[in-house]
């Protein structure tokens, strides 16, 4: 089995590079992705995530010029902006910062959209807040796949915004409080929403075996995306950083945590890690690992698979020890 690479809709940055600072600029930008491509991510959506409006103006620009680069622009397939009309509560809100979390506004929203030259692919927003069902829609007839996380959402929420174009849910299981009511959650409402598609972080530590075979189970291979959720400190060695607002602790095990509050600061693996995590748990089948991580991330923005394989070569393959490794 070969292919390009894989795909990753969920990108917050690589090896120190932070795509949602102030202090990005295009040559560190540059760097992180090519890096990334280097580790068989073949494409994937730069992700900003809740920040000032002027952060937003200034990285979605930045980013939008730096994808019209001939060694980028094939490789960058949109931008995904995580917020900033997310949950402004403590657990659902995650490591986002409250201070810059806003109510769903369609002005704002196409001022972000121009800001990012109209290529902003993907859309995060909280299924529950008022005036959400309006941006999903108003996102949808733009272009945008809305998808829903860092939420406090109900049964009924998920189904407005899903009868207003919601197509997904962002890193399901995750960007929630540490304690939810038992059985009325967003969790068990997002897996019993058929016309949802789950993105999963599957990089061992966000989402237990258990939980990563109930969504497969549940949702059927057809309507799962693998995510890396892949923070700006993935790709650096163990140890103490600040990233995305936040004191972090990055262990031997590849877990990245804010030791503060103990929640999780996103992913420090990419989707090579998290492909090969789950071909080690044997709860999916070797074919149905480029479905996760290869065809259904790009179907669910809208992208053709066929004009990404024809714009590369296989550079990942299955190798003896069934492990996915990168070809010479």
């Amino acid at each position: 089995m070969k292919t390009p690479g894989f795909v990753d809709l969920q990108v917050n940055g690589f090896k120190g590079v932070d795509f949602s600072s102030l202090d990005l600029t295009e040559e560190r930008f540059v760097f992180a992705c090519k890096e990334l491509i280097r580790q068989g991510t073949i494409a994937f959506l730069p992700t900003v995530i809740t920040s000032s409006n002027q952060t937003l103006k200034r990285n979605l620009g930045l980013i939008s010029r730096a994808m019209d680069r001939e060694d980028l622009k094939r490789h960058l397939l949109g931008i995904h902006l995580e917020g900033p009309f997310i949950s402004g509560e403590d657990g659902a809100r995650g490591a986002h910062n409250a201070e810059w979390v806003q109510k769903p506004d369609v002005k704002l929203m196409d001022k972000l959209y121009e800001w990012s030259d109209r290529k902003i692919k993907l859309l995060t927003i909280a299924a529950e807040l008022e005036g959400a069902d309006t941006l999903c829609r108003h996102a949808s007839n733009l272009g945008i796949t809305v998808s829903l996380g860092h939420q406090l959402a109900t049964e009924a929420d998920l189904d407005k915004l899903a009868a207003s174009g919601a197509r997904s849910l962002t890193h399901l299981g995750n960007g929630l409080p540490r304690m939810i009511p038992r059985h009325q959650n967003p969790l068990w409402a997002g897996i019993a929403n058929d016309a949802l598609t789950a993105m999963i972080i599957a990089d061992g530590h966000h989402l237990p075996p258990s939980i990563l075979k109930t969504i497969l189970r549940t949702k059927g291979i057809s309507k799962v995306v693998v995510v890396s959720d892949a923070s700006p400190i993935a790709g650096l060695p163990p140890g103490r950083y600040n990233t995305l607002g936040n004191e972090v602790v990055l262990e031997e095990s590849g877990l990245l945590y804010n030791p503060k509050t103990g929640y999780l600061v996103g992913s420090s693996s990419t989707m090579f890690d998290c492909m090969n995590y789950l071909l080690a748990l044997q709860i999916v089948k070797i074919e149905e690992l480029l479905d996760l991580g290869f065809y259904n991330p790009l179907r669910l923005i809208d992208v053709d698979p066929s004009t990404v394989l024809d714009n590369f070569k296989p550079n990942v393959e299955l190798g003896k020890e069934d492990q996915f490794v990168l070809m010479e």
